[in-house]
């Protein structure tokens, strides 16, 4: 009686009438709003070309093929209109159900069915999906399989399908038996089939997928097992198998293969329950569910990411458990997709609240060649699992060594070199063109200072938190105190052609103080905030891996590269205008004086400078694909180390530094040797008090 209901239901489909249309945003055509019961579904969708001319971040919509209903929408891309979103849909509750009497219709807005994916204009009375269910098929749900596979896969029926495994879930997860699991995976596999992953693309509800997963994991939590093991679902794109285990049960695993694309080529995943965690269970039966997606983390999509044009390629299946609260901790072993020795993994679990993955919820135990081990931690929030395919970035122990050694030899190299310039200052700024180099060299310290602290907050946090307005901030600081390390380097050189070039007439010390303060943090504030306010909108400003400027996308990066390289140009320019100019003699002490100290501030130009170019020139090189090791160690040991560089080549290798700090000290132990020849002779003492 069964299988004769529901060969009439399916019969009776053919002679369903109208369809729902969308009340909002969808523009049907007269001569489409009508679907034949002969005609079949056509494998164009789009009615015609946008029309109008192409600027750039425009939009259109134009109303998809007869019988299809919906809408396809276009953005301007590069002067061509591409499809940015489809609504393009079949299925309706209607098209779903018939009853069995034809004394009723079924709705098409069921109460628990969105409006934007359906819409009635029926008189007649309505009922719900789940009483269509009930009435016409509560032992297995399988009236509504036909229909769903028999519809083509595009982003309209995807988003159907998914709004009613979801009702489906909410409203009739109650005694889920074997028969009702199978007949939801079926309808499940059929979107998740290899050629259905490219339409998911245009859903305007980027949230689908993430809904779709929770849906097939809170159905399955309602499963009721019947014997000790089951393989209950083995479709090619959703697998599920089922285990009763105990305190008394020894270490399970179940393992899975599935397809990712139309090769053929199976992927492998294993969850092992250890045996230390079966221990926590009574000796009364519970039970553990595993379901394997070989397809969907292809299509799962991050919420909040901080830079969601960089999304995180899934390199294995995606495999869910449902187990009893007392366990906590599972290991997964995962076969990678791409297996080139360039994709590291990061194994991550799907936090179902937030909708992205998170790294905190796995630790990765071995990574080798073509599989991947993790550890993961179990929750109610956190029970779907897989791996991650590492940017192309060297994550090398031996370039966080460097880091690490350089970065604090780094800092207290640029306090020691602030102590020193306290120390000497009054006896070292004598001219206006000293008092400035030695602002420069005290600016280029602190600039530098301050952006290594933010380096290592930033790179501690991207690791452990993801709030993207934190983020934003640590990346915009680092950017702007980089920067104006560079800045006061030109204005060094600049220092050094206003001493050369500018004979008779001397500037005020405040005009030149003001005048270095616009270049070394005006200039460097203004270009830091451009490339906010230009990037921002793209969500292209940083790296979705760390705090700092993105390269792949929009190459934000080239807001710092470019400024920093022209200026090592520049300087490099002054110093040899400086080698030719400061070998004619000059008449007057005090323009000799000045040229004295000009030769010496070019040396430290001529020093520094190359330094920092090479630095930020290795820094660029890393960005290139494919290339060695050798570039990140080098970029790593020139960049941890250019505090150091500073103190050495800025202050203690210039000798009047040097001359004023032995003054200093002779001037510290000068006293206490006074002091002790007059505990020993009054006389002398007094002689050389007096002297």
């Amino acid at each position: 009686m069964k299988s004769q209901s529901t060969v009439i239901c399916c019969l009776m489909l053919f002679l369903t009438t109208e369809c729902s249309q969308y009340r909002a945003k969808i523009h049907i055509k007269d001569g489409d709003k009508r679907q034949h019961p002969e005609e079949k579904p056509k494998t164009g969708r789009i009615q015609e070309k946008c029309h109008g001319p192409c600027i750039p971040s425009s939009n259109c919509s134009q109303p998809c093929a007869h019988p299809f209903r919906g809408e396809i929408g276009f953005t301007c891309n590069q002067n061509m209109w591409q499809k940015s979103t489809e609504t393009c849909t079949s299925l309706s509750v209607r098209k779903l159900f018939q009853d069995v009497n034809s004394a009723s219709r079924l709705s098409v807005a069921a109460p628990s069915f969105p409006l934007r994916i359906l819409d009635f204009r029926s008189p007649e009375p309505m009922e719900s999906v789940e009483q269509g269910i009930r009435r016409n098929c509560p032992r297995d749900y399988a009236c509504i399989i036909e229909v769903v596979k028999s519809a083509e896969a595009t982003s309209g029926n995807i988003a159907f399908i998914v709004e009613l495994l979801k009702n489906i879930s909410t409203d009739l997860s109650d005694n889920v038996t074997r028969e009702k699991m199978k007949s939801y995976s079926e309808v499940a596999n059929h979107i998740l089939d290899t050629a259905a992953i490219s339409n998911w693309a245009f859903i305007p509800d980027r949230n689908a997928s993430s809904d779709l997963l929770q849906s097939v994991n809170s159905f399955a939590r309602q499963l009721h097992l019947c014997n000790a093991s089951e393989n209950i679902v083995d479709e090619p794109f959703i697998q599920t198998k089922g285990f009763h285990i105990s305190h008394n049960t020894s270490e399970e695993s179940f393992r899975f293969s599935g397809n990712t694309n139309n090769t053929g080529e199976g992927i492998l995943g294993m969850i092992e329950i250890p045996q230390h965690e079966l221990w926590k269970l009574t000796a009364n039966a519970s039970q553990a569910i595993t379901i394997a997606f070989p397809t969907l983390g292809a299509v799962l999509k991050e919420d909040h990411l901080p830079n969601a044009s960089l999304p995180r390629p899934v390199n294995g299946l995606v495999l869910s458990v449902i187990l009893p609260d007392r366990l906590q901790q599972i290991f997964l072993t995962f076969e990678k997709i791409n297996k080139s020795r360039s994709a590291r993994a990061q194994c991550v679990g799907w936090h179902s609240r937030k909708r992205r993955w998170d790294e905190k919820a796995c630790e990765k135990t071995l990574d080798v060649k073509n599989r991947v081990k993790c550890r993961c931690n179990y929750t109610n929030a956190v029970m779907s699992f897989s791996i991650l395919m590492s940017p192309i970035s060297i994550d090398d122990k031996i370039l966080d060594y460097i880091t690490c050694i350089g970065l604090s030899v780094s800092i207290l190299s640029l306090v020691l070199c602030l102590l020193i310039e306290a120390t000497v200052w009054s006896r070292v700024v004598v001219t206006e063109i000293s008092y400035m180099r030695h602002v420069c060299i005290v600016n280029i310290a602190v600039s530098l200072l301050t952006a290594n602290v933010w380096f290592i907050i930033s790179s501690n946090f991207s690791k452990k938190a993801q709030d993207h307005n934190w983020c934003i901030a640590m990346t915009f600081f680092s950017h702007f105190f980089y920067l104006s390390l560079f800045f006061w380097m030109l204005f060094k050189a600049l220092l050094i052609i206003y001493g050369i070039l500018v004979v008779f007439h001397r500037m005020m010390k405040s005009r030149m103080m003001a005048i270095g303060f616009v270049i070394g943090y005006g200039f460097p504030l203004i270009i830091a905030g451009t490339t906010v306010a230009i990037t921002m909108p793209e969500k292209g400003y940083m790296r979705h891996d760390a705090c700092w400027l993105n390269w792949d996308n929009t190459k934000a990066l080239l807001a710092f590269a470019i400024p920093a390289l022209v200026i090592v140009a520049v300087n490099l320019l002054v110093v040899l205008v400086v080698a030719v100019n400061t070998q004619r003699p000059f008449i007057g002490s005090s323009k000799s004086q000045d040229v004295a100290i000009i030769r010496r501030i070019s040396k430290n130009v001529a020093i520094l400078t190359p330094l920092l170019g090479l630095t930020w020139g290795f820094g660029v090189a890393t960005l290139i694909k494919g290339n060695s090791l050798i570039f990140h160690i080098i970029f790593a040991l020139l960049n941890a180390f250019q505090g150091f560089f500073i103190l050495l080549f800025g202050t203690i290798m210039d000798h009047k530094i040097r001359d004023a700090l032995k003054m200093k000290m002779s001037s510290l132990k000068g006293p206490t040797r006074v002091a002790e020849n007059a505990s020993l002779s009054p006389t002398n003492g007094s002689k050389l008090m007096n002297h």
